[in-house]
């Protein structure tokens, strides 16, 4: 028995070697594609990798197997190492101890994994904390009232059909096809996480300049986490229309008024703990029979107090499906973020393909004056976004790659009384009439 322990031993010791070895060339063909890269960011996923002890004796030996070759292991390991699809987003290295047996490899990797995502959420929960320390609690609705009526549906292919090619914001569609928030409240949804916004304050003055632009960047990119499974469009407001919204508990006023009719134009400007945030929001649309193009006109700007200013537009939305299949939107395309002083950044939103088994990704880098890379960001816009730091000397791809990701920025859970209209949980709040608000209306209203 001993002897045939020894000989186990023995074997997983010769595939250790092989599997460092084989790691070793993968590394070295991986640093050669990335010097044969032109400077920006590739259009391929980064993911970060955690190498497991499990995955070392996975159908390659068994307790009385003959030993295999070492070009079978190598071609065996490549092909694991090339279907790893999930992305796993770790805060903190990893360091990995030989365990006595491949079962407790497997429980000490899954031990490892659920406590380094147990950090970065209590992490990131903690910064809430402290970002809305000394805002007063509000109790707000969790669902949207009960409909009056069942609405009935109309077929959007009969209303559209002869506008193919259009500017759609010109065409009149039944109300069926509207959520229950206007464009102008719409504007305020980008405000849902206006914690990034204090975090991105408290950071530059404490001199974090670099951290600053993360939280900047993260907050742009956020805007973004509400539009899932959003397929209706906003009520179109009256020209001269406004909104105000005043959240104590977030420590944020906004307003919003329609300043424009043809085209439509939207003029927002938001007072927070350290920042102020204003903008002016126009959308081009055509209809290209199965989608529907938005491109966004008009710029964003946050302004802290210290006179730090990052500005910055959106990026293209398509809706696809309109006719056959499941509709679905997607953002892609380039968004900068331009600094007045050390930093900016730049995010690629990656435009999703058919059979693309892994969407809705971002990725970028923050870079100073000189062009130099200073952090790395990734993630996905309906989920979360990580970063990397470093001094800009390497290539962004390995940094990327590394595992000391940290979280950044996390999406808030659904609420728990979906309607067809996929309201976030702070869109459902938006035009609610809390008792505050009641002494402010006109009498008889």
């Amino acid at each position: 028995m001993l002897s045939e322990f020894s000989e186990v031993q023995g074997q997983v010791k010769v595939l250790c070697e092989e599997r460092s070895n084989l790691l070793d060339t993968l590394r070295q063909l991986e640093a050669a594609n990335i010097e044969a890269e032109t400077a920006g960011i590739p259009d391929g996923e980064y993911q970060l990798t955690k190498h497991e002890f499990s995955s070392l004796g996975r159908g390659k030996y068994s307790e009385y197997s003959t030993t295999e070759s070492s070009d079978d292991i190598e071609k065996q390991e490549l092909e694991e190492v090339s279907d790893e699809d999930g992305t796993s987003f770790y805060d903190t290295k990893e360091y990995f101890t030989e365990p006595t047996s491949m079962t407790e490899a497997a429980k000490y990797s899954e031990k490892h994994r659920r406590f380094n995502q147990l950090d970065s959420e209590e992490k990131m929960r903690a910064d809430k904390q402290v970002c809305s320390s000394g805002y007063p609690h509000i109790e707000r609705r969790k669902k949207l009232p009960d409909p009056v009526e069942k609405e009935k549906g109309v077929s959007l292919w009969s209303m559209i059909k002869d506008n193919v090619g259009k500017d759609l914001t010109r065409v009149c569609l039944p109300v069926y096809f509207n959520e229950p928030i206007s464009s102008l409240q719409k504007c305020f949804e980008d405000l849902e996480y206006s914690y990034l916004l204090d975090r991105a304050y408290e950071c530059g003055k404490a001199g974090n300049s670099v951290l600053r632009i993360l939280n900047v960047a993260a907050f742009a990119i956020s805007g973004y986490a509400s539009s899932e499974g959003r397929h209706c469009k906003p009520f179109n407001p009256l020209l001269g229309e406004t909104y105000e919204a005043d959240f104590p508990d977030k420590g944020v006023r906004f307003f919003s008024e329609k300043v424009s009719h043809h085209p439509t134009l939207i003029a927002c400007h938001c007072e927070g703990r350290g920042w102020k945030f204003w903008g002016d929001s126009n959308l081009r649309t055509k209809f290209w029979g199965r989608s529907i193009q938005l491109d966004p006109v008009g710029v964003l700007t946050v302004e802290f107090d210290d006179g730090e200013i990052f500005q910055w537009s959106k990026v293209t939305t398509t809706i696809y499906n309109l006719i056959l299949g499941k509709v679905y939107c997607d953002h892609h395309g380039m968004m900068h973020i331009q600094g007045n002083r050390q930093y900016s950044c730049k995010l690629k939103f990656k435009e999703q393909s058919i059979l693309d088994r892994n969407p809705h990704q971002v990725q970028g880098f923050v870079e100073d004056v000189s062009g130099n890379k200073v952090a790395s960001l990734f993630g996905k816009w309906d989920d979360s976004m990580h970063y990397t730091t470093g001094d800009g000397t390497g290539k962004s791809k390995d940094r990327i790659t590394s595992s000391n990701a940290t979280l950044l920025w996390k999406s808030n859970k659904p609420p728990p009384n979906l309607t067809r209209y996929n309201l976030s949980s702070f869109a459902i709040t938006l035009n609610e009439l809390t008792p505050g608000l009641q002494p402010c209306l006109i009498p008889g209203i």
